[in-house]
Order: structure tokens, then C-alpha cells, then sequence
């Protein structure tokens, strides 16, 4: 999943693709760099300014319909916490919500469902852009697991099926870095509740802080990161760096055995005497 983000304040581009025809641009891009879906944003959820639901629709509408126009077997998910938001997104070309709130909208669910859509529920805090205490848990494992447990059975009753039910224990969300790299070390716990898992880790302060790396120089640390988030059960990889990215989950597959490798040259001769 690659990361487009139509906001002038985003942590990782700093409003490189808030422009219209940018955000396409990248989005096109990352597909023709091995990107299976793209996935829209329009308000960060860290703290900043408040973004009203017009402006959000402004942001990510015309980007969702511009990519579903010019390549329709791209799959796009928008990340938004507002059922209206979804409901518009869905109508345009948007297979996929990402609610980093995990349901927090009371209709949310019932629009996911009207629209036939996947959701990815993901493990928050309280709502996004504001003021937080300290982050505190007695078992952040445990707790995560039983939140997004609880949204699923939401989910369920509203009319989603499970088997277009995704989740994300929220690395870094409300969290601070022991407790994401303790839901790193027990992903398998989250992957356990049975359905797809999205770990989205890629340049996060937890990385940051672990090897003292600032913005721009923590793509090592975010693919160190992702692959242990694939070998504990991940099956869905948010990433901003799209190429290395690639390269790295494909590496990790063939490893695994579940990608041949592009071609056998190496040792594939017979050797020969002279």
C-alpha cells in the first residue's frame, strides 16, 4: 500500500504531493513502481490544525476519481475517520476505508457496508488531530487486540462481512515507542484474531527514536521494521519509500517460497574441464 497524502502538513512530505495533479502523479507512479493500492489522505492524524468535512472532501475526492479514471485495477482506500467522507470516496472509484479511529463514526460501519467495501480497523486513542495525555497501558498487546476484537463484532452486526474486514494494531498511534515495538515483538497475537493484517510502520517516530535517526533517514529502520511485521503475520505493508519497499517484500516472499525468482542464471551451467 502506498501512501498519498493530499495535506500541506503531512510528517513525511511536508505538502510534496498536496497539489491535485501531484497527489495523482504519485499515485500513478507508485503503481507503475509495484504498488498494489494507493491510499488517500486528507487530514494527518497527528496534532495540528482542525480540517472541517468540506475541505476534507475537497482533498481527497478529486484524487480518488482522477487515479479510479486512469488506472481502474488500481485498488484505492481512503484514510478518513467521517462516514461522509467514506460515502463520497466509495461513489468515485474507493474500494477501501482505512479508519485509523477503528469505527469511532457511529455510521461508519453502516457505510462500509452500503458500498460494499472493504475497512481497515485501526487501533486509536480517542479522535484524531487533538490533545492527548501520555500514552498508558497496562498490556498494550492485549488491550489493542481487545479493541479491534470489539470493532470487528461492530463491524459484523452493521452488515460487513468478515472476510472484508482488515485490521491495524496502530503503530505509533496514541502509542509511544516501547509499546510499538512491543506490538512489533506480538504481532502474532493481533494476527490471530484471523483476519487480514495491515502493519503500517514505514518512517514512524518509533523508528526515529530506536536508532536516533531523523525524517529522511529511517528507510532502513521502516523495512527492518516491515519485514518483521510480514514474518509475525502481516499480509498488508504501508510504505512510503514504494521501489525499495517492493523490492524488499519480494525478496522476503521468494525467501519464504512464495515468489520464484525473476531468472535462474547462477551455477545453472555445467561446469566444464579444460
Amino acid at each position: 500500500m502506498a501512501v498519498i497524502n493530499r495535506t500541506p502538513d503531512s510528517f513525511y512530505d511536508h505538502g510534496a504531493t498536496f497539489a491535485l495533479d501531484q497527489a495523482v502523479a504519485a499515485a500513478l507512479r507508485a503503481a507503475d513502481q509495484g504498488a498494489d493500492w494507493v491510499d488517500v489522505g486528507g487530514v494527518p492524524f497527528g496534532r495540528g490544525r482542525a480540517v472541517g468535512v468540506a475541505e476534507e472532501l475537497e482533498r481527497v475526492v478529486p484524487v480518488v476519481a482522477a487515479i479510479s479514471a486512469a488506472r481502474p485495477e488500481l485498488v484505492i482506500s481512503v484514510d478518513t475517520n467521517r462516514a461522509v467522507v467514506a460515502e463520497r470516496a466509495l461513489a468515485v472509484g474507493a474500494a477501501v476505508i482505512n479508519d485509523t479511529s477503528g469505527l469511532g463514526d457511529p455510521r461508519m460501519a453502516e457505510v462500509v457496508a452500503a458500498g460494499d467495501a472493504h475497512v481497515v480497523i485501526t487501533h486509536s486513542v480517542g479522535p484524531p488531530r487533538a490533545e492527548k495525555p501520555a500514552a498508558h497501558f497496562h498490556d498494550v498487546v492485549t488491550e489493542v487486540r481487545e479493541f479491534l476484537s470489539a470493532r470487528l463484532a461492530r463491524a459484523e452486526r452493521a452488515g460487513v462481512p468478515r472476510e472484508r474486514m482488515i485490521v491495524d494494531p496502530g503503530h505509533d498511534l496514541d502509542k509511544n515507542t516501547l509499546h510499538s515495538l512491543e506490538l512489533t515483538r506480538r504481532l502474532g497475537e493481533i494476527a490471530a484474531l484471523g483476519v487480514p493484517l495491515l502493519a503500517a510502520v514505514s518512517n514512524k517516530d518509533f523508528i526515529g527514536e530506536t536508532l536516533d535517526r531523523p525524517q529522511g533517514r529511517r528507510l532502513p529502520g521502516s523495512l527492518a521494521a516491515m519485514s518483521a511485521c510480514i514474518l509475525a503475520g502481516a499480509r498488508i505493508v504501508r510504505m512510503h519509500d514504494v521501489a525499495e519497499s517492493v523490492d524488499a517484500v519480494r525478496m522476503l516472499e521468494a525467501i519464504l517460497g512464495w515468489r520464484a525468482p525473476v531468472r535462474l542464471e547462477h551455477n545453472t551451467h555445467p561446469t566444464r574441464n579444460v
